[in-house]
């Protein structure tokens, strides 16, 4: 098993450890309830340093993430950021991931734990511009800070007006007394703050100075179980789950990250240009329980006859609603905002409404 440089430090306090995407990972620490309030009301950290983060570099590094990628990066100037996907070439999903454009001719593509080996191998087998590729996932430490403290933590830290850093913008700068710190705003739970990315060999030091500053507010350290529950109240796609190789960005509610502008070719153009034509036989919606139960992942469906119109692929008690939520795939009929669903829970049937994303 893989750790991260934070490895010591999560079981130093505590945090339960789990092997997860090949790491050993905290999937809590205080427990979930704890851990997602305080993100939703403070400011939490999360060690995301599992990720996986890959350099495009050179002349022809932008006609190559263009042509594996669903978003159009030629929008991109440096200093933005974009969340795009890797289309399969059978209609698919390879992965989701960020798109940095860090500077003319260089960009870093950061995708999910589970899926850096698969992705580097696509990256590759479709690099006949003669891009330059690096895999630096081993040498990146990253943290999120997430909350509405995040960023009263984190300016005390730093000269960089954090306040100017703008949803899905980032700048590299000076953190902590550390230099060359990419500081991000892209989020994954809905709550504001930011994304640190460094060595590995400053990662303590880092950890270490953001607790400091962020203890007026109660700071906690948030494990992984949290993060999922978090970003699904927010009604975002976990790969594995929501999205994968069998699902289409179409199918998935992705369809703004799908751009066919400006006749540019890209990996499944075609496929994907005839689906958002002519429509799609399934949608991920989202879902709300109208009485007491937890949906699970690959429950069924149901309709009011009780035949199968789809099945469940993220499902949690919203700690903040206090109900159960989920998303899932159902059959276009039954896609309309305001539609009454049934979950097969076990041997139950419970009600439920499908409901315009985020659930907060």
């Amino acid at each position: 098993m893989k750790r991260t440089a934070f490895n010591e430090i999560h079981k130093n306090l505590g945090g339960k450890l789990v092997e997860f995407a090949g790491y050993e990972m905290p999937i809590e620490y205080s427990g979930i309830k704890d851990e997602h309030m305080t993100v939703r009301q403070t400011v939490g950290v999360f060690d995301v340093s599992h990720m996986g983060e890959f350099w495009v570099k050179g002349p022809n590094a932008l006609d190559l993430v263009n042509k594996i990628t669903s978003n159009d990066p030629r929008n991109l100037k440096p200093g933005h950021a974009q969340y795009s996907c890797f289309p399969n070439g059978e209609g698919g999903i390879v992965d989701d991931l960020l798109v940095y454009h860090y500077e003319p001719e260089k960009y870093m593509l950061v995708v999910n734990a589970s899926n850096i080996d698969k992705d580097w191998d696509w990256i590759v087998s479709q690099n006949d511009v003669g891009a330059e590729l690096e895999n630096a996932s081993d040498n990146i430490s990253q943290l999120a800070i997430q909350g509405p403290k995040a960023t009263e933590t984190l300016q005390k830290l730093t000269n960089i007006n954090l306040s100017e850093i703008k949803f899905y913008t980032f700048t590299t700068g000076k953190f902590a007394g550390v230099s060359d710190v990419i500081i991000s705003a892209t989020g994954y739970t809905g709550a504001g703050g930011f994304e640190l990315y460094f060595r590995n060999d400053v990662a303590e030091k880092i950890w270490k100075a953001i607790f400091e500053a962020g203890a007026e507010f109660g700071i906690k350290p948030i494990g992984l179980a949290a993060r999922d529950t978090l970003r699904l109240e927010m009604g975002y796609c976990l790969y594995g789950n929501d999205i994968d190789d069998t699902t289409s960005p179409i199918e998935a509610g992705l369809g703004w990250i799908t751009k066919f502008n400006h006749e540019r070719s890209f990996v499944d153009r075609e496929f994907l240009m005839m689906q958002k034509k002519e429509g799609v036989t399934r949608r991920l919606r989202g879902f709300i329980l109208l009485e007491r139960g937890i949906p699970r992942h690959d429950y069924e469906l149901l309709n009011s006859e009780g035949s199968v119109i789809g099945n469940v692929t993220s499902g949690t008690m919203s700690p903040v609603l206090g109900k159960g939520i989920g998303m899932g795939y159902v059959a276009k009929e039954y896609s309309a905002f305001g539609t009454q669903i049934y979950v097969k829970i076990r041997n139950k049937t419970i009600p439920a409404e499908i409901v315009k994303l985020p659930f907060i």
